[in-house]
């Protein structure tokens, strides 16, 4: 049998060997026009599991799986972790003017991480009920694309522009969280890295004038260190505990390098753009991309059999700023509540009994400041369905899927452009306890 530092060391090759290949499993077809504003569309971050009980994370804590959103809940960890999110977003756009309509759907790594409890076997720490936890990880945190074509008539002459994007903002992390009795501390730190690339192609049509097309593209990267942080506190009460958590993510300033080119060109027999003459070219220009902080609160009540909270947050996007240009952004705030059942007892022996079924739902306000403001609505149901059941004390072992189904939208009536959008993730969160030297009486 292998020992455990082995099945270590296989499993953090395993795990950064998927982020690398990560990019290569996703597919994308995404075209939301809304994503050309600020760093794009936000993407969820709480995890899998929290996301089916509408994304609540401020004061939620599990044993055996992790929780991104505040890393005090890190030292709630008992078993070494590895959490895995993928998810499955088909988008629905409407226009009323020119009215349209557009489906695309695109599927991510929604996050990959590891979480390693240090003090499992410490005597003195299990007397004190003091824990202390080392996490890591990648996760997306935006996304850009778009592809648009805008055609103008003046009688004469037509005008065609394609507007296209693509890029966004990922988190490569590491975080610890300390625990003890009630109250838990945790933060994360790491390199947070992005890319925007926007291009405007310009096509003239006249029967008796031939025009060059012409390509406006702006390619910028960033990058620099992040720092997030956050509590939570434990009250019990008869049959359970109500849970107290706060978190949040200072606003950073991240050095970029910019690009620009204004360019004649023509289509080869392929299909792909060349170059005929460069009007304008730009390269290696340096600026500064100002990103918001975050602050989110929430409580839970937990008992044998029941779980519900809520949370709010906020983030402060007036702030924001790219390389000293403001854009149409504005401070956002979410509210979200869930709830999870849990029909276990002592003497359930069925596998439904052991299954978690959750429901949620959120509504707020888009950081995206455009066509008379973006409401956000979300409403979602899942699942916690172990791959294992427990049979005894000495059974370490605990994995489980946890799948989300999600339906959202972003605007209303009072937008010109509205978009829906239908989510199904699957997490796996696969748990066991490491690093106890057996013995032999």
């Amino acid at each position: 049998m292998r020992s455990a530092n082995t099945i270590m060391k296989s499993t953090i090759k395993i795990f950064f060997s998927g982020m690398l290949l990560a990019p290569l499993f996703c597919f994308s077809q995404l075209n939301s026009p809304y994503s050309r504003f600020g760093v794009g569309n936000a993407l969820p971050q709480a995890s899998i599991s929290n996301r089916g009980m509408g994304g609540i994370s401020a004061a939620m804590s599990d044993v055996a799986s992790l929780n991104f959103v505040n890393p005090a809940s890190y030292g709630s960890l008992m078993y070494t972790n590895l959490d895995v999110g993928i998810e499955y977003n088909g988008n629905n756009l409407k226009s009323k003017e020119p009215v349209g309509n557009f489906r695309s759907n695109y599927g991510i790594i929604s996050y990959l991480g590891i979480g390693v409890p240090l003090l499992t076997n410490n005597k003195k720490a299990i007397k004190n009920k003091t824990s202390w936890t080392l996490a890591f990880g990648l996760k997306p945190v935006t996304r850009i694309s778009y592809k648009t074509l805008n055609t103008n008539w003046n009688g004469m002459d037509s005008v065609t522009t394609l507007y296209e994007g693509s890029g966004g903002v990922n988190e490569a992390f590491i975080g610890s969280a300390l625990k003890i009795k009630n109250f838990s501390f945790g933060f994360n730190t790491g390199y947070l890295f992005g890319e925007k690339d926007y291009s405007s192609r310009i096509f003239f049509k006249n029967d008796t004038v031939s025009y060059y097309s012409a390509n406006y593209e702006n390619k910028t990267r960033f990058g620099g260190l992040f720092l997030n942080a956050g509590i939570q506190y434990e009250i019990p009460i008869k049959e359970g505990k109500v849970k107290l958590g706060a978190y949040g993510n200072l606003k950073g300033n991240y050095n970029g390098s910019h690009d620009q080119v204004i360019e004649t060109f023509a289509y080869d027999n392929y299909g792909q753009p060349t170059q005929i003459d460069s009007v304008r070219k730009i390269s290696g220009e340096k600026g500064t991309v100002t990103l918001p902080a975050t602050y989110g609160v929430g409580f839970a009540v937990e008992k044998k059999h029941l779980l519900f909270g809520a949370d709010f947050s906020t983030s402060q996007w007036n702030d924001y700023s790219f390389f000293g240009q403001k854009d149409n952004v504005q401070n956002s705030w979410m509210f979200k509540t869930g709830i999870q059942y849990y029909p276990a007892s002592n003497n359930s022996t069925g596998y439904f009994n052991f299954v978690k079924y959750r429901a949620g739902f959120s509504v707020g306000q888009d950081y995206i400041n455009v066509d008379n403001s973006l409401p956000l609505y979300n409403v979602s149901v899942g699942g916690g369905f172990p791959l294992k059941i427990k049979h005894s004390y000495y059974d370490r072992q605990y994995s489980v899927m946890n799948v989300t189904v999600e339906y959202g939208t972003r605007g209303n009536k009072n937008n010109n452009i509205t978009e829906s959008m239908f989510k199904v993730a699957i997490g796996f969160s696969l748990s066991d306890v490491w690093f106890i030297r057996p013995k032999y009486q």
